[in-house]
């Protein structure tokens, strides 16, 4: 008798699965990248918190110009609200993101000498940052303290969420519920990556519509591939919520 473990399928447990899914995922992709243009943390903060409701490339059509004008914290402090809810318009919801702007610039100034921290637990005590868009940053940023980090986790968005309920990772719709499943299954290692992997195969073939499942690199371990006649879990979450 062999003593080889048998092949991976979807039916297989997810905690065999994760790590494959994830790895296969990451090769695909090059490790994935954050596809919004910046050059500084605290340019990456801005235009994370600016991407909420958004489109990346919205935002990377916006921020040259805002960049230019607001180089740092201090800006954005300065600056009148109507003046900057000008300037951010096209992002939308653009009076949420002007207080968060404000407010997080201000408590940069205060609590850290205008520097973005590279500590979680100082990254979400900033107004307008929550955990992705804290992991977004730490894991872009300084990858090897994302991973020393023991409050640091897994960014999750709308491609994640969607995703990790098709591929089986979860039954959550919760980000928070979503993000502690996936870091259950997913080596730490592979956590300041392993969204991006995911949010980039979310934009290019597993559509919330019409997944390319024929085109999908990991369809062989996927419990809701639609080529071998499974029903979208993420669907299904939908539809129950």
């Amino acid at each position: 008798m062999s003593d080889d473990p048998p092949p991976l399928t979807r039916r297989s447990p997810k905690t065999k699965r994760a790590p494959v899914i994830d790895a296969r995922l990451r090769e695909t992709y090059q490790g994935g990248v954050v596809e919004l243009d910046w050059t500084t943390p605290f340019e990456l903060l801005v235009a994370t918190i600016l991407s909420a409701q958004s489109t990346d490339r919205k935002i990377n059509e916006i921020t040259p110009r805002l960049f230019a004008k607001y180089r740092g914290p201090a800006d954005y402090v300065a600056v009148d609200e109507e003046e900057l809810q000008r300037d951010i318009y096209q992002t939308g919801f653009f009076r949420q993101k002007t207080r968060s702007l404000r407010g997080m610039s201000a408590a940069l100034l205060e609590r850290h000498g205008g520097e973005v921290p590279l500590r979680m637990t100082d990254l979400i005590a900033l107004p307008g940052v929550a955990r992705k868009t804290a992991n977004v940053v730490l894991g872009a940023v300084a990858p090897d303290a994302h991973r020393d980090d023991p409050d640091a986790g897994i960014a999750v968005d709308t491609h994640v969420k969607r995703l990790s309920l098709r591929f089986g990772f979860t039954r959550a719709t919760d980000p928070v519920v979503i993000e502690r499943d996936l870091m259950r299954l997913l080596p730490k290692a592979s956590w300041p990556t392993a969204s991006l992997s995911i949010i980039l195969h979310g934009r290019r073939v597993c559509d919330a519509l019409r997944p390319r499942c024929a085109d999908c690199v990991v369809e062989d371990l996927c419990p809701s591939s639609l080529l071998a006649g499974c029903r979208d879990r993420a669907g299904q979450a939908k539809g129950m919520g």
